[in-house]
């Protein structure tokens, strides 16, 4: 008897699986039909990554560099695998059977779902749960966006977080090494920011442990499972040590690391400036489209119907045809942000199952979730509540180093449906007396349904429904469309609301009906998973849907050459750099697909680069373009069609030069770069002025300096002079990595001209290499290998004592 039902937990738990491949695969139907998604920063990602998988597909090694962007730059956060931690094998192993993008859904279901397992939720109740959480609008949004680091870092973030809880409160051991695979495959995802943020409420839940277990004198116990769990985090952390340190190494001289100049000090923190830091910040009501999706309009590019006031305006202006086309893309939101693709919506039952849990819960769970979310939700207002954000920003350690505040409501869209899930496990197990339970869901329903229903009734009483970007369309003489506009948002709200509403009213007459014995619990369970799905799935489509599927053979195309870029690529020079201005510059990775770019995408530029561009190169100063060795621009030419300029003054890839110039600092060096000859002249900081000891260069109009072969993580010059030379070379300083040989020897050199490389070059001639070889890489990836094999080796060894225990405990029970 205790056999089958064993058996029959496992048949629960395969079924539940199948279900959520299910639900996956029906929300994304156009991959059955072999097609695919195409997001822009998928495909800014092909951009970005091309030169290194070109590299990788030539020869077989990593390019650990790759010049293509911004002048050159670390791979480290564009497209480096780490084939040493054993979890990527195991992550390529399930990523293969499931396709993207149901793998994500897939993810997200199941991470929830073990999750709520951990807490002691039953398996059907934590199925819905999973649901619940899984269809949370802005896990949709990203994948229509094509953030797919971030929605892997999501779904393993619930069950790293839980098997903490499940480490302290339940099996030490097991819940410790749970918490070694979980965070393990968490850091390898590679989105730090989230996993910052679930460590935050990692550590929220330690400290409310602890002050526990110091009053109930338990301390012992909490040190033991402290130091099970610092080993797993040790372990999991060595597994990435090749990732994390490198990126931590980077993020120094990256945007995210301290700047050496001395304006703007006001805004500027220890990592991002405060104004870069916070554009994307969350309005304080703006938060009610947790509730309410389109409180704030839903997108900034999203769709009205032929019943919108602007479709009517348009119909009788411009015709049936343009109305119906114009109304696919309107501004309808009207918040704070500078664009967004979508509202975080956490669906309205799991919203008031939540609120109805913060009566339900007591003690320190409670508390412990309900300070997460508060901090979350005002950590998310970002400049709208700067006073606690600078707190954040000035003095708790990492958080300036993240930009798009608004993110950190993931923690929200985990603390809600948790809370809820477990609340509700405790209402169908009928732990709480009717009365008191009729009580709670009665003001439950006054504050959630409250809400939902003064905003249905008097959408217009606090707002005014405009957006800043309306003002544009003012000054072009569109108030009657802003008017209208005004009165869609205004529709949308209203709307809305009473769909919340609705969806509110039905979940507490269902949980009613329970308590009064009128449906059983399976029943229960089951409406509220249907209505929760009925609830959330139409929103999520609203933001991603079958329009995000294009076939196969246009997925896998990126981006088509224009004339431009293909006259350019008959240049046989295997090195010189290319400044496009028909694209967004410094937010567009096309041409890094086809040439070495002075612009390109990625929010991890290097510092100086990123000031570089801010002083010089967005004011299109020549003499820095030319010592860039800027060789070709795009310009707009007749109709707009992208034609080519060649620049006859750029400086090549290296040269030699008659002076230096020593300046004070940071400030000084990018300002001297506007008046002065790159092709005669290197600007040092003082720093390096040893670096001239016993240098006296005598000018040699027959030096040369020559470019013979090129690849990403090398570079080989060939020189000739006739006394020692100061050598120029084009390409971007980057110390931890990049090494200078000159006939095999190692040599050092300096960073001259603000970004730039320089070496001193004895007479005769020679063979300059320069490669690029982080130690940390190589070291990094034998901790990996040890550690995620000792991750490993743990887990299925303590699977194995748990079989053997399990087997010898029915022996003893089947003999008694």
């Amino acid at each position: 008897m205790t056999n089958k039902l064993d058996k029959s937990k496992y048949y629960i738990h395969l079924i539940i699986v199948a279900i959520f491949l299910f639900i996956s695969y029906i929300y994304c139907s156009p991959q059955l039909e072999g097609k695919k998604l195409r997001t822009q920063d998928g495909i800014n990602y092909e951009g970005m990554a091309k030169e290194a998988k070109d590299f990788h597909k030539k020869t077989g090694d990593y390019a650990l560099w790759t010049n293509s962007m911004f002048g050159g730059m670390p791979t480290y956060l564009i497209s480096l695998p780490h084939p040493e931690n054993l979890f990527k094998a195991v992550v390529n192993f399930y990523s293969t059977i499931i396709k993207r993008p149901a793998i994500f859904i897939f993810l997200y279901l199941i991470g929830f779902y073990l999750t709520l397992l951990m807490f002691g939720v039953n398996p059907w109740l934590s199925m819905i749960g999973a649901i619940g959480f899984a269809f949370s609008s802005y896990f949709f949004i990203i994948l229509g966006a094509g953030h797919y680091s971030k929605a892997l870092a999501i779904a393993y973030m619930s069950p790293t977080i839980a098997s903490i809880y499940y480490a302290y409160e339940k099996k030490h051991i097991w819940g410790s090494i749970l918490f070694g695979v979980f965070f393990s495959i968490e850091l390898l995802m590679g989105h730090f920011q989230i996993t910052y943020y679930a460590l935050l409420v990692i550590l929220l839940y330690v400290l409310f442990k602890l002050i526990n277990d110091i009053k109930e004198k338990q301390l012992k116990e909490f040190t033991r499972t402290t130091g099970y769990v610092f080993i797993a985090a040790l372990l999991a952390v060595g597994s990435n040590f090749s990732s994390l340190y490198l990126t931590y190494d980077y993020g120094k001289d990256s945007m995210r690391g301290k700047s050496e100049l001395s304006h703007d000090k006001d805004n500027k923190t220890g990592g991002l400036d405060k104004d870069y830091a916070t554009a994307w910040s969350y309005g304080v009501d703006e938060t009610l489209t947790l509730l309410i999706p389109d409180f704030k309009g839903g997108s900034s590019g999203g769709a009205l119907s032929k019943k919108s006031a602007v479709y009517k305006l348009f119909e009788r202006s411009q015709g049936k045809s343009y109305a119906q086309k114009i109304i696919k893309q309107m501004p309808l939101y009207w918040g704070t942000q500078p664009f967004t693709s979508g509202p975080v919506y956490l669906g309205s039952i799991i919203l008031f199952i939540f609120v109805l849990g913060l009566f339900i819960i007591k003690g320190r769970l409670k508390w412990w979730i309900l300070t997460a979310t508060i901090l979350a939700l005002l950590l998310a207002w970002g400049k709208n509540f700067m006073f606690f954000t600078n707190l954040f920003l000035d003095y708790f350690p990492g958080y300036n180093k993240f930009r798009t505040v608004s993110m950190i409501l993931v923690v929200v869209e985990f603390t809600v449906p948790l809370l809820a899930f477990i609340s509700l496990q405790k209402i169908l197990n009928s732990e709480i007396e009717k009365k008191v339970l009729f009580k709670y869901i009665k003001y439950s329903f006054f504050i959630v349904g409250g809400i939902s229903l003064f905003f249905a009734l008097f959408p217009g009483m606090f707002f005014d429904f405009k957006a800043p970007s309306d003002q544009n369309y003012i000054n072009q003489g569109g108030q009657m469309f802003v008017d209208a506009l005004k009165q869609d948002r205004l529709s949308l709200l209203q709307m809305d609301s009473f769909r919340s509403l609705a969806f509110v009213t039905i979940s507490g007459i269902i949980l009613l009906a329970f308590i009064y014995n009128k449906i059983n619990k399976t029943t229960a369970i089951v409406l509220l998973g249907v209505f929760i799905l009925f609830d959330m799935w139409p929103v999520d489509k609203r933001y991603f849907n079958n329009d995000n599927f294009v076939s196969k053979r246009k997925a896998d195309v990126p981006y088509v050459p224009t004339n431009a870029d293909k006259l350019i690529l008959k240049d046989t020079d295997p090195d010189f750099r290319v400044l496009n201005l028909i694209v967004n510059t410094f937010n567009d990775a096309s041409t890094s697909y086809f040439h070495k770019s002075i612009g390109g995408y990625h929010g991890a530029k290097m510092k100086r680069y990123q000031e570089l561009i801010d002083y010089h190169i967005s004011k299109q100063n020549m003499k820095v373009l030319n010592m860039l060795n800027t060789k070709y621009f795009i310009l707009p030419g007749d109709n707009n069609q992208p034609q080519v300029q060649i620049n006859m003054a750029a400086l090549g890839n290296a040269w030699f030069v008659n002076n230096y110039k020593l300046v004070e600092n940071a400030d000084e060096e990018i300002q001297s770069l506007y008046d002065f000859e790159p092709a005669k002249t290197a600007i040092v900081d003082k720093r390096f002025k040893d670096y001239f000891k016993d240098f006296n260069p005598i000018p040699d109009s027959t030096a040369t300096i020559q470019l013979i072969k090129y690849s990403p993580n090398e570079l080989n010059y060939k020189t000739k002079n006739v006394s020692e030379q100061l050598a120029v070379f084009s390409e971007i300083y980057y110390s931890k990595g990049w090494k200078a040989y000159i006939d095999g020897n190692l040599t050092p050199h300096i960073r001259v001209n603000y970004v730039l490389r320089a070496l001193r070059i004895p007479a005769g001639e020679h063979e300059i290499t320069f490669k690029f070889q982080p130690k940390a890489y190589k070291i990094g990836n034998v901790v990996s290998l040890i550690s995620s094999w000792i991750l490993i080796i743990s887990f299925l060894v303590y699977i194995l004592f748990l079989y053997s225990k399990n087997k010898k405990e029915k022996r003893l029970a089947k003999n008694l």
